[in-house]
């Protein structure tokens, strides 16, 4: 470490004021504080953490927490591909295959993101946004495995630029940047996006004469249901049993389909005072209520969904990874205790009505959340004002 320290200290009067690099400097900045504390103060607007953590490390231990979900990803992906081609399925040729997959998706994440936010922070003079170093890796987690890396170059430019940086970057957007991106996505190019034929799984695979293979995806299934109170027996036809939703091993985005790391990732970031656990526990209250009360509404003439078991919306979908990592997000999220509680409850409950009656946009989580993004600040507003209307007038 010494070493690196000596190393960015001889760089430094090259980028500092009146070197030849200064107008580089945002980015030198930004590579010193990846290995070593930054020593200044936060002197502009923006969000603060106030307690030993600074927000590179607060966003750091996040980005740690999305590790295990990256690497199952990876397996994942390789897993399902080899699969379908009716390869071996041994740990290091599964592990290499998902990688080609992935690994590209998010360089073209990074390096994307990254030229985005040097631009904008040569341009506006100010230090590049450490939320790049999360928003880079939670939007590759929630495409499919087999989105252009064209299409993704151009989603993360859309969430970085309109979702973030044109209301003056990280700390000052009200819409969650990654789900920004990804909703582009998904309304630009549905055929990639949505739909039973989201999982191209053997592209890129040589050693197999098989182009493509497609598959209905859970959300599909339980849509295209025509029974009443079937919806739990068609999904365990098609594959998909409670066990399989919840361990994740099954074709889906690349790293939202696993509850079991979502809850576990929920539970550390809750532990750890990063992510609130009003937010968390409305978002699941509002889902499983909201569940209930359509299975007490359902009768023989309507749709099949509104009978599907609550605790079945939960583990499909991404729900679990919407609700622990993007639910959560302190700049998009409302600030005070009860607006979180409304909050969170009200993107459940969203998430299922959108399933049920407009199967259309079998995701649910996605839009419920940038609904609720946009009504945040509002949420605050309304409690405020309740709150001094509590207040006992001054005499």
């Amino acid at each position: 470490m010494k070493t690196i320290k000596r190393f960015f200290d001889a760089q430094r009067p090259r980028f500092s004021s009146g070197g030849k690099l200064e107008k580089w400097y945002p980015f030198y900045e930004a590579m010193e504080t990846v290995f070593y504390a930054s020593d200044e103060v936060t002197r502009g607007k923006g969000p603060h953490i106030r307690d030993s953590l600074d927000l590179k490390r607060y966003l750091a231990t996040v980005l740690l927490i999305l590790m295990p979900l990256f690497f199952f990803g990876i397996y994942n992906t390789g897993y399902q591909a080899r699969l379908a081609a009716g390869m071996s399925l041994d740990f290091w040729s599964v592990a290499w295959s998902g990688t080609r997959f992935v690994l590209p998706i998010v360089l073209v994440c990074y390096g994307v993101g990254f030229a985005w936010e040097i631009l904008f922070a040569v341009i506006r003079r100010h230090p590049i946004s450490e939320g790049l170093f999360l928003t880079a890796m939670l939007f590759p987690l929630t495409l499919p495995p087999t989105t252009p890396l064209w299409q993704v170059a151009l989603g993360i430019s859309f969430g970085i630029v309109i979702g973030k940086e044109i209301f003056g970057g990280t700390g000052r957007n009200f819409l969650n940047p990654a789900l920004t991106g990804r909703a582009f996505l998904y309304f630009a190019y549905p055929a990639q996006m949505s739909g039973d034929t989201v999982w191209l799984a053997l592209s890129g695979l040589k050693e197999t004469a098989v182009d493509a293979i497609t598959a209905a995806t859970p959300l599909v299934v339980a849509a295209a249901t025509e029974t009443a109170g079937a919806v739990e027996e068609t999904l365990a036809g098609a594959g998909y049993t409670v066990s399989t939703l919840f361990f994740g091993l099954y074709p889906d985005s690349i790293g939202a389909s696993s509850t079991l790391l979502c809850l576990i990732g929920a539970i550390l970031l809750m532990m750890m005072g990063i992510a609130s656990y009003r937010i968390i526990i409305g978002d699941i209250l509002g889902l499983i209520l909201t569940g209930f009360l359509l299975n007490l509404l359902a009768t023989e003439t309507s749709s099949p969904y509104m009978t599907l078991n609550p605790f079945y919306h939960l583990l499909m979908g991404g729900t679990a990874f919407g609700f622990a990592f993007m639910t959560t997000d302190p700049v998009s999220a409302p600030d005070l205790h009860a607006a979180r509680w409304i909050y969170g409850f009200a993107i459940g409950a969203l998430t299922v009505l959108i399933r049920v009656f407009n199967p259309a946009f079998p995701e649910g989580i996605m839009l419920a959340i940038l609904f609720m993004n946009v009504l945040a600040a509002l949420l605050d507003h309304i409690v405020i004002r309740f709150r001094l209307k509590k207040r006992v007038p001054n005499v």
